[in-house]
């Protein structure tokens, strides 16, 4: 595995561990700033969009797995395909979960890190 691959599941796993926590101020930080994301039945989305719905987050629980299937890189550029399952609590309500496919392109900045710059996020609800 190459240095570029782990710093890139590296990524990941902080996405992972930041969401939960509620550490919105590390997953922007995981972003370029003209990321776009593309979800199923919206049109794509920013950074600033991310932002102002983590924030309505707050109380809600999130938990989640993404195990990732491909990286391949392409100097400071990277794709990455994963499988992910999210689990998502509101306050005293029923947890909903989604499970999909993702396929991540990432950019490498001028500071050496490896940030998200499109992602299209292909979770459905599941019951």
């Amino acid at each position: 595995m190459s240095d570029d691959e782990r710093e890139i599941r590296a990524v990941v796993q902080r996405w992972m561990d930041a969401s939960p926590a509620g550490d919105t101020a590390t997953v922007l930080d995981l972003m370029t700033d003209d990321v776009v994301f593309m979800t199923p039945g919206r049109e794509p989305f920013g950074k600033e969009t991310f932002a102002k719905a983590s924030a309505g987050q707050k109380e809600m629980k999130i938990d989640g797995t993404a195990d990732i299937v491909e990286v391949n890189v392409s100097g400071d550029w990277a794709y990455l395909r994963n499988h992910l399952k999210i689990s998502i609590t509101p306050p005293n309500a029923t947890t909903m979960h989604h499970e999909g496919w993702v396929l991540t392109i990432l950019r490498k900045g001028d500071d050496g890190k490896w940030r998200l710059a499109r992602d299209a996020n292909l979770l459905t609800p599941k019951k």
